[in-house]
């Protein structure tokens, strides 16, 4: 993901630190004093900061609209990336097109057919969070395990690697990195199966395999294989092996040049159930850790667990931002961290060696991080074996998810996008069966509780944990962040608002106002002596799914416009008319639930995993469409073809077999139950009324 001009030695510091930050941007500029943006968040420290300054707080009321680009509906929430006056975009399902960066003209379309070779839900639910460049390389990893090198130039693809085979519990739909010409991709998998997670580095330019570090202990009955597996071993007790497993690393990877570092961030354990996964308890590492290891052969360095023996779905997988600062007068060379678990982490990056954590939402599994250990100090009852049902902050969903949070060194803040969600859980009931029972808990994931479902841009200093300013966002799925050295941080919303606020204050200073969602993280670039800002609209991925509820109140249709849409200084362009379609459920006159039923089919659609792209409570966030209104819920034999039969595979709707037809029609009858509430669900969101709320969720054995 790093350009061809970019080598390990040639860094370029961002200017105009500020007095408490000492080379805060030189973990590698991204090329030409940060003109391109050929990685994730731009270069190895992953800091979602340009230090570009054409675009500022002086000029953004100048800041239009340049060019844009319509996409084909699907997943759109994924991150651009720039190099050598191209731009290059993922959408859908691995679809994949190069425009002139300045003017937005379409060079070549590449399409990695994940519709055709997917064999599963799970190799399709996701679509592709973003891309990278490297040396004339476009590197996509799409979700059934295949690792894609493209010429830049033409869109010719030049090599391809498979991570697994197709009949693997296993997905990929994180943005691969390149550090060093070493392209770094996980894959996810872990909420369904005891699956051992690892990560792989391929050589960029080959595709040859260089290394895999696995996360969690392989067979105890073989010797170990190296460092890592005797680090891990004694961490897993009892009968485990065969039967506990996961620490899927799926999205976060940072990189130090200088101290030759790659840094993984991991994910859950599976089952969530500790007493399942691992029945003599331990810690159960690499689960929910951050593990550092040499960026040429992929040995272990250190790590540092955030959940120790996790069993809320805790991961790690979030973005790890490097960055040089003082600390107590000193300078510190530092890892910055904010988890699902709610706490923001700073580590010191060349030995894991902890040195501040502190609460960034709110937080009921643990009371703080011991100062001396590192480890949290857990608050009573927490741990839900043998137990009832209860109130867990933040729920499954995190504190903070995928979508990045930056990091400015000219304020010293980290900008963080933050979500308020509790959750109800508690210990399977006997004989529960489903999607995820084998997750072992039953779990309200977006439980109806009192300051749920809300969302926030928090800016905090790292170096005192100290928040400078908060800002409450529309809905409960926060956009991924940009900072920049112009003194602005941009952010889209679920309102469709594009906005720019001042990275001091907060105070929203530009706006644009789109047809659709933005919530994907935006980039910035130079071209041609030109600052640009792009971001893609459109809603998706876990927001357009799991979290729906929260952002009911908010259009977030699949039928909306899903473009990019690139801004500059004096920018000529503007969006076409667009006229909203209308909100209106089929007619099913005559058709009179009855709650039994309904609820076996809500059930049935949420431990199907119909909820992933279709919404919570059917709620539909902008994924696939929103099944309340669409008029196939009323003829049973087109329904059993598309959900079973997969009728419309080819859009990217995968078949389900496995499913019974009078599950599906189960399924069916809770849709039209659904389609029937909706005229006075949205009657009490339009007048803002308790009433808006929506239906409380049905707890899900093993699911959410």
């Amino acid at each position: 993901m790093i350009g061809t001009f970019w080598k390990r030695a040639a860094w370029i510091c961002a200017p105009a630190l500020a007095a408490t930050l000492v080379l805060a941007g030189c973990q590698g500029a991204g090329g030409k004093g940060g003109d391109d943006w050929p990685n994730f968040g731009r270069d190895g420290a992953e800091q979602h900061y340009s230090p570009l300054t054409q675009i500022s707080l002086k000029t953004v009321d100048k800041l239009k609209l340049a060019w844009h680009y319509d996409l084909e509906p699907g997943f759109t929430v994924s991150a651009p990336v720039e190099a050598d006056g191209k731009l290059f975009v993922t959408s859908g399902h691995s679809m994949i097109r190069a425009f002139e960066a300045d003017t937005g003209k379409l060079l070549w379309e590449f399409d990695a057919k994940t519709r055709e070779i997917a064999q599963s839900s799970l190799h399709m639910s996701w679509g592709n969070k973003g891309l990278a460049y490297w040396n004339g390389r476009v590197i996509i990893a799409t979700t059934d395990g295949r690792v894609i090198g493209i010429d830049a130039n033409t869109g010719k693809q030049v090599w391809e690697q498979r991570q697994f085979e197709l009949n693997e519990i296993r997905n990929s739909n994180g943005a691969p990195r390149v550090f060093d010409g070493k392209v770094i991709i996980g894959h996810g998998g872990a909420d369904i199966s005891p699956i051992r997670g690892y990560v792989t580095a391929y050589d960029a330019m080959t595709g040859k395999q260089l290394w895999r570090f696995y996360t969690v202990p392989g067979d105890p009955s073989k010797p170990a294989a190296n460092k890592a597996e005797e680090v891990m071993r004694p961490t897993w007790k009892g009968d485990w092996f065969g039967k506990g497993g996961g620490g899927t690393a799926w999205n976060a990877f940072s990189y130090d040049p200088e101290l030759n570092l790659i840094y993984l961030g991991v994910g859950n354990g599976f089952p969530y159930n500790q007493q399942l996964r691992s029945p003599g308890g331990g810690d159960n590492l690499f689960l929910a850790s951050i593990v550092a290891v040499n960026a040429d052969t992929g040995d272990y360095v250190w790590h540092y667990q955030v959940c120790p023996a996790e069993q809320w779905d805790c991961t790690a997988v979030m973005d790890m931002t490097l960055a040089d600062i003082k600390i107590d007068g000193k300078p510190r060379k530092v890892l910055i961290h904010a988890p699902k678990n709610g706490f923001l982490y700073v580590l010191d990056r060349r030995t894991g060696q902890f040195i501040s954590a502190e609460k960034f939402a709110k937080v009921t599994w643990a009371e703080r991080i011991d100062q001396k250990t590192g480890r949290p100090v857990e608050n009573p009852g927490i741990r839900y074996q043998g137990k009832g049902m209860f109130e867990l902050w933040p729920g499954p969903q995190g504190a903070h998810s995928w979508l990045p949070q930056a990091f400015s060194p000219k304020t010293g803040l980290v900008y963080i996008p933050v979500m308020e969600m509790g959750a109800m859980i508690g210990p399977l009931p006997p004989g529960a069966t489903g999607f995820s029972a084998g997750m072992g808990v039953t779990l309200i994931g977006d439980a109806d509780l009192p300051g749920s479902r809300k969302s926030f841009l928090k800016a905090i200093d790292p170096a005192t944990q100290k928040q400078a300013w908060s800002a409450e966002l529309p809905g409960a799925w926060p956009g991924g962040v940009l900072a920049t050295a112009g003194d602005l941080v941009f952010q889209g919303q679920i309102d469709g608002q594009f906005v720019a606020r001042d990275a001091e204050t907060g105070k929203v200073v530009w706006s644009f106002k789109t047809d659709s969602p933005v919530v994907a993280p935006p980039i910035s670039y130079r071209v041609k002596g030109k600052q640009y800002v792009t971001v893609l609209t459109g809603s998706g991925s876990q927001g357009g799914g799991i979290l729906a509820t929260g952002n009911a109140a908010y259009r977030t249709d699949y039928r909306l416009p899903r473009r990019v849409l690139t801004f500059a200084i004096d920018g000529k362009d503007s969006l076409p008319k667009f006229d909203m379609p209308p909100l209106e459920p089929p007619a099913d006159p005559g058709f009179k639930p009855e709650p039994a039923k309904a609820m076996a089919g809500a059930m049935a659609f949420g431990t199907n995993a119909c909820l992933v792209c279709h919404g919570m409570n059917a709620i539909g966030g902008g994924a696939a469409p929103d099944l309340r209104f669409s008029p196939v819920i009323l003829d049973p034999e087109a329904f059993r073809a598309i959900v079973k039969d997969g009728a419309l595979k080819p859009a990217g709707m995968p078949p389900s077999p496995q499913l019974s037809d009078a599950q599906v029609e189960s399924i069916r009858y809770y849709l039209r139950v659904r389609a029937q509430q909706v005229p006075a669900e949205l009657a009490a969101l339009k007048a803002g009324t308790p009433a808006a709320s929506p239906p409380k969720s049905a707890p899900l054995p093993g699911g959410m």
